[in-house]
């Protein structure tokens, strides 16, 4: 089985692209940083973090083009997708991407736009989260 599940920050916006031909497709490109638990860095003094690719197609990549900034808290779920090409040099590049399957927003409004982590004591109890202002019913990837 090949699934993948992560929660992380963006670091910087997605960068997304058409594809040509007769039915043109978003495919949206970004990094997470992920945070290593319990991890510190040689110093002692920071958490080290982990920065995956994810490619999100379609309907989803038009999701993360319209809505996804930097310094997002996001939750992405997918599969591994490795590969490899021989660059420009003639040195063999192996690739590591997250083929993105679902994705969705890990904070609230009002963390997501200041871009500061969220206040554990602020949260509310009810479990859900909400959407930012301006997303649109149709434009979210749960509605069909």
């Amino acid at each position: 089985m090949n699934r993948v599940i992560l929660m992380g920050r963006l670091t910087r916006d997605p960068e997304v692209r058409y594809s040509q031909g007769e039915k043109s497709m978003a495919v949206a490109r970004y990094t997470l940083a992920i945070d290593r638990r319990g991890r510190r860095n040689q110093d002692g003094n920071e958490q080290t973090a982990d920065f995956i690719n994810c490619v999100a197609f379609d309907r989803a990549g038009e999701f993360a083009e319209k809505y996804f900034r930097q310094g997002m808290r996001v939750l992405v779920s997918g599969r591994i997708q490795t590969g490899n090409y021989t660059n420009k040099e003639g040195v063999k590049v192996y690739t590591f991407d997250v083929i993105v399957d679902d994705q969705e927003f890990a904070d609230s409004k009002s963390n997501s736009a200041d871009n500061s982590r969220p206040d554990p004591s602020s949260t509310v109890g009810d479990g859900f989260m909400n959407i930012p202002d301006g997303v649109e019913d149709e434009g979210l990837p749960f509605n069909s």
